[in-house]
């Protein structure tokens, strides 16, 4: 993917960009098992993130009595950890050597995954999921960074499709998977990971190639720190709100406390040699706007799952299997729209299949907020809510394979960064989406239909902005614009239409 240089080859990003188009020997034969292993990884990262949200109320029962928002947090503790945590886990494991990282933090998935369905307490199981959170950060960014260098440059964008492609899966199955696990037992979702990492890890020892460890650099603890800081206090903020009063001393503490941590986290990482976020990242054409649209993305997108499922089990009082089921349109229509993505991007460029996987979500939005109420039944779910699954679906088959081949854009050595950083707007964001829900819920385990039409409303501004951010993809890359279009159309084939993996 070469684009025309910006002559700002201080920065560290442009400059090297021609590194990814160096000759290489024949392709690895086992690449494309190498892309399956570390897939799986990162489908079991994001399935563990959305398919407890349907669990929810079974969970709350064993648990009883337990609040909403001391249920959130077995979504938060996983979700925050895992954002604080992604950049400077892929700089650990650039430094230690990516396939013992990555053989490491598959171990540590499973051993948290077998304490949270073991787990005999909410306070327990929380801090399980932290455990699983940590673990997660070291496989995301570092199951990328290992599969990458099998491919040639010119699969590379296949690779990064067909990886993207599987966490959306990952994400839009979730409800479905977690739902007919749930039926039997909530602690399922979390037991079926045993098998899985056993396998992977099997697999991983005898497939993964051999990592040299990188150049030892210092830990940027201290920025660390802030991005903690200011995600988990923003987000409590948020989930606290309905309990501690939105003018309460704590709420507003809380709140000052995180746009202090984020403010001295910009100051810091402009004023340290290796800080936890590269400033020069930003000045990449189009990276900026990749990462304020999947932050805006996910906040919309989890606000809906979570509202969506919230609807089903509370509202219409489906049983929790058949709440699964009826989430699977998405999915299903993810599968389809994928599919076709490669040849809508190569048609009409990634920018406008952008802002059209957006607008699908502002469509499915507006949808549900207007046509969704508080009765029941098989025809009003076809006609008033199957509609907005089908857009929601278009929408994530669009939208996320474009917004994250933002990373083509970054030279070798900031790749695992770059993702990093992406990843980490994709859970901030979801954590936000979540609260959002919690806080128009005013705390309360149930929600009503007025709080669900009241976050689909907001999801649909968050999908908006998602919606200016894709028109500045593609931007200021000059005469790049034609291959950048090419290599986009070539990873959203990918996300759709890319068996090697599972072949």
């Amino acid at each position: 993917m070469t684009t025309p240089s910006t002559g700002r080859q201080g920065t560290g990003v442009r400059a090297g960009a021609q590194d990814r188009h160096s000759p290489l020997d024949a392709p690895d034969p086992r690449r494309w098992l190498v892309l399956a292993i570390a897939s799986a990884a990162q489908f079991l990262a994001v399935l563990d993130l959305i398919a407890v949200t349907i669990a929810f109320p079974e969970i709350g029962r064993d648990f009883a009595p337990a609040s909403a928002s001391a249920l959130s947090w077995v979504l938060n503790a996983y979700t925050v950890v895992l954002a604080a945590l992604l950049v400077p886990a892929g700089r650990v494991a650039d430094e230690a050597g990516r396939r013992r990282s990555f053989l490491i933090g598959m171990v540590l998935f499973g051993v948290a995954s077998a304490a949270c369905g073991a787990a005999p307490t909410l306070t327990l199981l929380i801090v399980a999921r932290v455990v699983q959170g940590v673990a997660a950060a070291v496989l995301i960014p570092t199951s990328l960074s290992l599969a990458l260098p099998a491919f040639a440059p010119h699969e590379r964008a296949t690779a990064v499709g067909a990886w993207t492609a599987v966490s959306a899966v990952a994400a839009s199955s979730g409800p479905v998977i977690g739902g007919l696990l749930a039926a039997s037992d909530w602690r399922l979702i979390f037991l079926i990971n045993v098998p899985v990492v056993l396998v992977a890890v099997t697999a991983g020892v005898r497939l993964l190639p051999r990592s040299p460890r990188g150049a030892r650099q210092a830990l940027d603890l201290p920025g660390t720190g802030l991005v903690l800081v200011c995600i988990g206090a923003l987000v409590t903020a948020c989930v606290q709100a309905p309990e501690w009063g939105y003018g309460a001393p704590a709420t507003l503490g809380a709140l000052a406390v995180g746009g202090l941590a984020g403010a001295l986290c910009v100051r810091h990482v402009h004023r340290v040699a290796e800080p936890v976020v590269h400033p020069a990242l930003f000045r990449t054409p189009g990276f900026t706007a990749a990462t304020l649209g999947l932050l805006c993305y996910f906040v919309a997108y989890s606000a809906m799952m979570l509202g969506a499922t919230l609807l089903f089990t509370d509202v219409w009082h489906y049983p929790v299997r058949t709440a699964g089921l009826a989430v699977a349109p998405w999915p299903l229509t993810v599968l389809v729209v994928s599919a076709l993505s490669g040849r809508i991007v190569g048609a009409i460029g990634e920018r406008s299949a952008g802002v059209a996987g957006a607008l699908c979500f502002v469509a499915a939005d507006l949808w549900w907020a207007v046509a969704a109420d508080g009765g029941a039944g098989g025809t009003r779910y076809a006609a008033h809510f199957l509609p907005g699954l089908i857009l929601a679906g278009c929408g994530t088959g669009l939208y996320q394979p474009v917004m994250f081949a933002a990373t083509g854009l970054l030279p070798a050595h900031r790749l695992s960064l770059g993702s990093g950083v992406l990843m980490v707007s994709r859970q901030g964001g979801t954590a936000l989406g979540v609260a959002v829900l919690i806080a128009v819920m005013g705390g309360q385990q149930a929600p009503g239909a007025g709080a669900l039409r009241a976050t689909w409303l907001i999801a649909a501004v968050m999908s908006a902005v998602a919606v200016a951010a894709a028109l500045r993809i593609g931007r200021g890359q000059g005469d790049g614009g034609g291959t950048r279009r090419r290599n986009a159309g070539e990873a959203a084939v990918a996300a759709g239409g890319s068996r090697g993996p599972h072949s």
